[in-house]
């Protein structure tokens, strides 16, 4: 599917949905019990008062994925274990003021611009731009204030096999001093293969850059199960990005082959996160190169628990992807159930181009043109074996 084909769908898809969604929910749940369904709740309200909504999504299989308009992030996400146990699997709070308060952008959209731009400074059109020094001496997630930080318009959407939602975000030219008024829509689907579906579209009236992702830390033997040093991962990616100290890419791609990096096979994930290479950040924080060609989906990644059975496959149209090892999680982050969330506690796969590509020439480009329409999405499959 094409960016503009993406866009109107996405659009068809609001336009359908109207605000007898949650009687016409209920009434095909009265009919077929099984249906996929859409509902909503109150979250609560953040500091200024703005009142919050939570969705909950459930898949005709039972699965759930419940999702907010604060940060259009993912709070929970119920998948079956080998024997049919269903658990949470994503890192989180039992309330909003968990996610407005001090944390690592847990399940949330990222944006203007994922990951790091170096020194916080590009140039675009010949104007040089300088964003918010967030992650010194760099700028990361979007700034000061990302879209993680924003409430954004929400709409469940009704589809006949899938509980969906649509997020849009009015980003106004300076936001965060990037240039160009962006609207963006994100939309998630929790479709009757146990997929989540994650779909990603934008358009500005001034040359911007955009980058985005979903930061959702990732624990398949369920959230507050521990670390995930024994869980095994492979990534169709036979090259990554080297980083400098500061974690800016330094422009070379390289082959994984003989590093810790390599992921080809299935490797757990614990084996070599000691490897002084990896331990300079604490563990894994870095950017590979999915195989196959940027803007058609492929396969980028699986992960597997092998105490509950739990297979994760990520497929993706970006051409890159981060594993982080929630490598600075100390134990003094409150979430779900009064779990203190401690280091190596989850995995995250943030699908994305590459970090600082504005000034990394080599690197797919990350500038959206007026009249453009910009379009990626991802989808995480789940599965037991």
């Amino acid at each position: 599917m094409n960016a503009r084909a993406a866009v109107a769908g996405l659009a068809l898809a609001l336009s359908i949905t109207c605000g007898g969604a949650t009687a016409l929910h209920a009434a095909s749940r009265a009919k077929n019990p099984r249906r996929a369904t859409v509902e909503t709740s109150e979250f609560g309200k953040t500091p200024d008062g703005t009142s919050v909504q939570l969705f909950t999504l459930t898949n005709s299989k039972g699965a759930v994925a419940k999702v907010t308009n604060f940060g259009a992030t993912l709070v929970e996400l119920w998948m079956p274990d080998h024997t049919g146990r269903k658990r949470d699997i994503v890192l989180g709070f039992d309330s909003l003021d968990g996610y407005t308060g001090v944390q690592p952008y847990l399940g949330a959209v990222i944006g203007r611009y994922a990951n790091r731009i170096a020194n916080g400074q590009f140039t675009l059109d010949g104007k040089q731009y300088q964003l918010a020094i967030n992650n010194p001496p760099n700028s990361l997630h979007g700034g000061k204030i990302g879209f993680d930080r924003r409430v954004w318009n929400a709409q469940p959407v009704d589809l006949p096999n899938a509980a969906s939602v649509v997020f849009t975000y009015h980003s106004p030219d300076g936001e965060e001093n990037y240039p160009g008024n962006l609207d963006v829509t994100v939309q998630y689907t929790l479709t009757d293969d146990n997929e989540l579906k994650l779909d990603y579209a934008a358009t500005t009236d001034k040359d911007t850059i955009v980058n985005f992702t979903n930061h959702t830390y990732w624990n398949l033997a369920g959230a507050d199960s521990g670390d995930i040093l024994k869980q095994v991962l492979t990534l169709n990616a036979n090259s990554y990005t080297p980083v400098n100290a500061s974690l800016i890419p330094t422009g070379q791609i390289l082959p994984v082959a003989g590093t810790p990096y390599d992921f080809t096979k299935p490797t757990i994930i614990g084996s070599r996160i000691n490897d002084p290479q990896v331990q300079q950040n604490k563990g894994y924080d870095i950017n590979f190169v999915v195989n196959g060609n940027p803007g058609t989906m492929r396969l980028a990644a699986k992960a597997f628990d092998p105490a509950s059975g739990r297979m994760m496959e990520v497929f993706t149209t970006e051409p890159g992807i981060q594993l982080y090892t929630s490598n600075y999680l100390d134990g003094t982050l409150n979430g779900k159930h009064g779990v203190h969330y401690k280091q190596y506690s989850a995995f995250a796969l943030e699908t994305q181009h590459y970090p600082d590509s504005i000034n990394q020439p080599a690197f797919p480009s990350v500038i959206l043109h007026p009249g453009q329409n910009f379009h990626e999405a991802t989808i995480y499959k789940f599965s037991v074996r």
